[in-house]
């Protein structure tokens, strides 16, 4: 990418962000894309585990998504990002529904 724009190629960045952190034992990651500003939250938990995975909402696209020690998700997730879609938030709060069945 840098190589193309140093050599006045056009070259576009669209990967989205991400985030991760491990603090003491619960590991968090964290993806958002750049281009639409979330509204509302939509999660689901599993309490006595101390895990959850939650999701900011714009209208019905799904721009954000976190997940504390819940693994492998994040491909999902980052699918929901990107695909642009329309989402509903009951499957996105319902833990039983596996994120990559929400998917278009």
């Amino acid at each position: 990418m840098a190589a193309l724009s140093m050599l006045g190629k056009d070259a576009v960045y669209d990967r989205l962000r991400y985030f991760y952190t491990d603090q003491y034992d619960l590991g968090m990651e964290y993806t958002v894309t750049r281009n639409q500003r979330a509204t509302t939250a939509s999660s689901y938990a599993w309490p006595s585990e101390r895990r959850f995975t939650a999701f900011r909402t714009a209208g019905k696209r799904v721009p954000a998504g976190m997940s504390v020690d819940v693994w492998d998700v994040m491909d999902p997730i980052r699918s929901l990002i990107t695909s642009g879609s329309d989402v509903d938030d009951m499957p996105l709060s319902d833990p039983d529904v596996p994120l990559d069945r929400i998917l278009p």
